[in-house]
């Protein structure tokens, strides 16, 4: 499915519904450059279980927690990820099966990620606040925005 956002909130609007779909031990491969939205979209996506206010990008943690008495997050960056050897020094594999599991920069471990991981790729949508998001793997209502 390719959705279209014309902003960040239509970006964490689609996020939350992309949330509202999740059953709580998925591995969502977030796909795009700087600045594309996917620390929003991650944010609409812990918005959905009560957690919005915490999200931030962790690009320097590499991974953020965020959780509640519904659910786990485990929100990763994967920008300075080079080798596998770096992969396995952030936990990631200690963290699948133990909530939802959000990775920004899934480029850099395109051959580590599970086959049962869910794309979302986020590409420039023709202006500057314009984004096309396509979600393969999770069933979700068109009429997201607006």
């Amino acid at each position: 499915m390719v959705l279209i956002s014309n902003s960040t909130n239509e970006t964490e609007k689609i996020g939350e519904k992309i949330g509202k779909n999740l059953r709580g031990k998925e591995i969502l491969a977030l796909w795009g450059t700087m600045g594309m939205g996917k620390t929003a979209l991650a944010r609409g996506i812990a918005g959905f279980f009560g957690l919005k206010e915490m999200v931030s990008s962790p690009t320097f943690a590499i991974m953020n927690e965020y959780r509640n008495s519904r659910i786990n997050i485990y929100h990763f960056d994967m920008y300075r990820v080079c080798s596998e050897e770096d992969l396995e020094s952030t936990g990631f594999y200690d963290y699948i099966d133990k909530g939802i599991i959000i990775i920004e920069w899934s480029e850099n471990i395109r051959e580590s990620l599970p086959e049962t991981a869910k794309n979302i790729i986020i590409t420039p949508g023709g202006d500057e606040k314009r984004r096309k998001i396509e979600i393969e793997g999770i069933k979700i209502d068109k009429d997201i925005v607006g």
